[in-house]
C-alpha cells in the first residue's frame, strides 16, 4: 500500500452500526454515489459515517439508531486462529 494513501476503517460495533472512517464512497444499486458530506461527523477516531447492520433505518443504508429500538444482537468477533 502507498504510505500517502489514506486508511480506510471499518469498525464494527456491538449491537449496533458499521463506523466508517476514511475516504470513501457509497453507491446505490445502480452504480449512483450517494452525498456524504452531511452524514460525515467527528468522534474521538475521526470522521466517520455509520452505516446500517440492523435493517430497520429509515435513512437506509445509513444508521438512524433504529437498532436501539428493535433489539438488535450482533457482536462478532475475528475468530482465534488455530
Amino acid at each position: 500500500m502507498d504510505e500517502q494513501e489514506p486508511l480506510v476503517e471499518i469498525h464494527v460495533r456491538p449491537n449496533g452500526s458499521l463506523k466508517v472512517y476514511g475516504p470513501v464512497r457509497v453507491l446505490d444499486v445502480d452504480g449512483n454515489p450517494y452525498e456524504l458530506e452531511r452524514r460525515r461527523k467527528p468522534d474521538e477516531r475521526g470522521v466517520r459515517i455509520k452505516l446500517c447492520r440492523c435493517g430497520h433505518s429509515n435513512t437506509m443504508p445509513f444508521c438512524d439508531e433504529s437498532h436501539t429500538q428493535v433489539g438488535f444482537a450482533s457482536e462478532p468477533r475475528v475468530a482465534d486462529e488455530a
